[in-house]
């Protein structure tokens, strides 16, 4: 399978940001991608380093405006776009949403972000509620995706139960840089966790990952930090973590990337991590804590 990337800096206005992601989706398909990942809340500026109602004017419904503009690229492209988007479900109900446009221009399937964050310039519990569609993978003409967003991805529980119903790929569309206060050393630190909680995904669940992050700096409205520089990075990995690309941490990028699929099911005969997992012994995992 051939896999776009598309990891690219937002500005404020969401028709150039559009304008530029189909540019670039167009890009990637003229390169042969059949898939093309984009990042996190791609349509905008990531506002939530705010809290603004205003701000809710940026959410759509799905079917909406953008599922219109993607699908019908998608459509002409022949090719399927996962999409991250601002989702108003109805007046005071919204969700931070991936939704999977197939290559005819119709929506294959949609997941609603589970864990949401409420960190310094990361509030987007004021914003999000919780995802109520679980994790289940979305089946598509190019096969099946386990899609999640942002902050799932440090959560090994998602990735597994997109796995145990069949997910081929994991996807996960991202918007995380760095604090402006944290030394050089932590910002480097926080990066490479990222990557290797993820990786860790790949390896546990013999599937390859895509993390397809945002990248320059983005100012906070408020004035209260110094804003967010997104750290890019995006990166797919083969199923036993090994980096098939990473893109660089400053710089917009448009990539192909080869993932051969059947060499996750040669990795899970290698290691058969499904077939010996003690899931008898697991009832623990549905707590919040064990005193």
């Amino acid at each position: 399978m051939k896999v776009g990337i598309v990891q690219q800096a937002c500005q404020e206005g969401t028709k150039m940001n559009v304008e530029k992601l189909c540019n670039n989706i167009r890009k990637a398909a003229s390169q042969g991608a059949e898939l093309i990942v984009l990042q996190e809340l791609h349509n905008s500026l990531y506002f939530c380093q705010t809290e603004n109602t205003e701000l809710f004017d940026l959410a759509e419904t799905i079917p909406g405006p953008s599922t219109e503009t993607y699908g019908k690229l998608a459509k002409d492209l022949g090719v399927v776009i996962v999409t991250s988007l601002f989702e108003k479900r109805a007046v005071g109900l919204y969700h931070n949403t991936a939704v999977v446009i197939e290559k005819d221009g119709s929506i294959a399937g949609k997941y609603r972000k589970m864990h949401i964050p409420d960190d310094p310039a990361y509030y987007e519990k004021f914003y999000f509620t919780p995802g109520d569609l679980g994790f289940h993978p979305i089946q598509t003409s190019v096969g099946c995706l386990g899609v999640q967003v942002c902050w799932d991805q440090w959560y090994p529980e998602g990735a597994r139960l997109m796995a145990l119903q069949g997910a081929q790929l994991l996807i996960y569309p991202t918007a995380i840089g760095y604090e402006s206060s944290d030394t050089p050393e932590e910002q480097a630190r926080q990066r490479e966790a990222w990557m290797t909680v993820q990786r860790g995904h790949a390896v546990a669940n013999g599937l390859p990952v895509i993390a397809v992050n945002r990248t320059g700096h983005e100012p906070d409205p408020s004035g209260q930090t110094n804003g967010i520089q997104f750290w890019g990075s995006s990166f797919v990995a083969g199923p036993q973590g090994e980096i098939l690309y990473q893109a660089p941490i400053e710089e917009e990028v448009v990539q192909v990337v080869n993932i051969d699929l059947q060499r996750s099911e040669n990795v899970r005969r290698w290691w058969p991590f499904l077939r010996d997992r003690r899931i008898e012994k697991f009832g623990g995992l549905t707590q919040r804590f064990i005193d």
